[in-house]
């Protein structure tokens, strides 16, 4: 077969050399960055590293304003990307020019801008938007919380969609600057530091910064009249804690629990290392959910956390999981054990140092006390499913497989790794089988069937795979420690601080 060779004109050669090959590249970003549970979360094409949200909020009507700044550098020559977000746009601007913008679906907008952008080449995306966020459903529901006097955000696995646009998961970390104007009479908490406050006709603006990578459903704003109280931990870290005034009952267990913030956090950087960042605290708006979340540097506690007194446990669990969870984040919400097992665990190490039960006899007792036929045992904390994401599985189950690694590498191996784990991977993400490795690194034993047993079977461990790790021996020694005891048929009763330690399980998924 005889070929053709076709020579283009002069003119038309002119014309293709006048295509800027970054056009001629360009393609659209994908709409979700492929996550196994979510995969319309985030997006592909860019990575933000910064956030500047300029707000006004108006606790009356659930009014909220913003222009929101992202700075962000394209991981290919793009044509168009998405944001998350469900609030109206009227406005997007890319390095300074109009851009063209779509909404899809409930909570994806599509941006196309002027012009193709360019692979690492670091871009600015200014959104101008407002909408009422208690009135805005996505997938049927809202994270976005009224309460009397103002509102909150704080969900898991996601929030920022009600309240500013991004890109929406937990391996595009950024920091943040969130700048918030409410009236007079009320206050904004948010994350990290408050920079500065300034009042202007009836309106108190308040410019909280947060310099250390965090993910987006970490960010959190409260907005409402607020008890607010301050400290500082043994390094000199500032503490800010709010409570909202109206707690009723719930006002004094709530300050009793929060207020030693300091005092655990001391305790915990000792377990697990330096605290990663540069802020702490906490905050109790008057909610009616009943979840606590691990919103960074600042958690968010429901006051049903301490309907029923002081609960120091669920202090421990959120704090926790500023190295297990915000500074070591999942690199998938199959990974969410990464997150939940350590949180957990903190709790039970917590218990074991005020002589309320061991983690070992906790290991015991959760062993011992669920039947083989309870569906409790059918979940994989490892990959437990997206419907399955916070059930009480990954967190018990999940910090029974440490306990496991504990007897099976020993205290000083296993304590070396709670503190190497979160300093190794500071402001980064990882799986469950980075841990796997890790732990198997840091201490020179092959642990992967270890964690298959109690991370990835839909079934009681059997007796001997329990014995093995050293679970249940409290009852197959007949001599629980302190705090427990087994009963003839080899149950373990009830750990003191049992019931404060389940109360951190409260789904936090919307």
């Amino acid at each position: 077969m005889r070929h053709r060779l076709i020579v283009p004109s002069a003119a038309a050669a002119c014309l293709l050399l006048a295509i800027p090959a970054s056009a001629a590249d360009a393609t659209p970003g994908a709409p979700g960055v492929g996550d196994s549970y979510y995969p319309a979360s985030g997006n592909g094409g860019y990575d933000v590293s910064h956030y500047d949200l300029r707000l006004k909020y108006q606790p009356k009507t659930d009014k909220l304003e913003g222009t929101a700044t992202l700075i962000a550098t394209p991981t290919q020559t793009l044509s168009r990307f998405n944001l998350d977000f469900a609030l109206d746009v009227s406005e997007v601007l890319v390095n300074g020019k109009k851009a063209a913008f779509a909404k899809s679906g409930s909570h994806e907008v599509e941006v196309t801008p002027a012009a193709p952008l360019e692979k690492d080449k670091q871009i600015s995306v200014v959104v101008r938007y407002s909408g009422v966020p208690s009135q805005v459903k996505v997938d049927g529901s809202t994270a976005w919380l009224r309460t009397p006097d103002g509102a909150a955000i704080a969900g898991e696995p996601e929030g920022s969609v009600w309240w500013f646009p991004s890109n929406d998961h937990p391996t595009d970390k950024a920091t943040y600057d969130i700048s918030v104007s409410v009236p007079d009479d009320v206050q904004a908490i948010s994350n990290g530091v408050l920079a500065s406050k300034s009042s202007k006709l009836g309106w108190t603006r308040y410019n909280w910064r947060a310099t250390k990578p965090q993910a987006t459903y970490l960010t959190t704003l409260a907005v409402g009249k607020f008890d607010i109280t301050t400290d500082t931990t043994t390094n000199g870290l500032p503490v800010v804690n709010a409570y909202s005034k109206d707690l009723g009952d719930n006002a004094a267990s709530a300050k009793a629990s929060v207020e030693r913030t300091t005092e655990v956090l001391d305790w915990e950087s000792k377990v697990f290392g330096p605290y990663p960042f540069n802020a702490a605290g906490g905050y109790v708006p008057n909610v009616q959910t009943g979840y606590a979340l691990e919103t960074q540097t600042r958690p968010f506690y429901s006051p049903k956390q301490f309907a029923n007194g002081a609960n120091t446990s669920v202090v421990v669990h959120e704090l926790a999981h500023q190295w297990f969870g915000d500074s070591v984040s999942v690199k998938n919400w199959r990974d969410i054990w990464v997150n939940e097992g350590f949180a957990t665990y903190s709790q039970w190490l917590w218990s074991e140092k005020e002589g309320e039960g061991t983690a070992q006899e906790l290991a015991d007792y959760i062993y011992t006390s669920i039947p083989a036929d309870n569906a409790f045992w059918k979940v994989k904390p490892g990959d437990p499913g997206a419907e399955n994401q916070f059930h009480t599985a990954v967190y018990n189950r999940g910090a029974v497989a440490l306990q496991a690694l504990r007897n099976t590498v020993g205290d000083k191996a296993f304590f070396a790794i709670l503190k190497d784990w979160p300093t190794a991977n500071k402001f980064g993400n990882a799986s469950v089988q980075d841990f796997v490795k890790f732990a198997e690194k840091a201490s020179g034993k092959p642990l992967q069937k270890l964690f298959d047993t109690w991370l990835f079977t839909t079934s009681k461990p059997s007796q001997a795979s329990a014995a093995k790790a050293g679970i249940g021996k409290a009852a197959a020694t007949g001599k629980a420690g302190k705090g427990v005891s087994a009963d003839r048929s080899g149950k373990v009763a009830e750990p003191k601080s049992w019931k404060k330690i389940q109360s951190a399980q409260s789904a936090h998924k919307h």
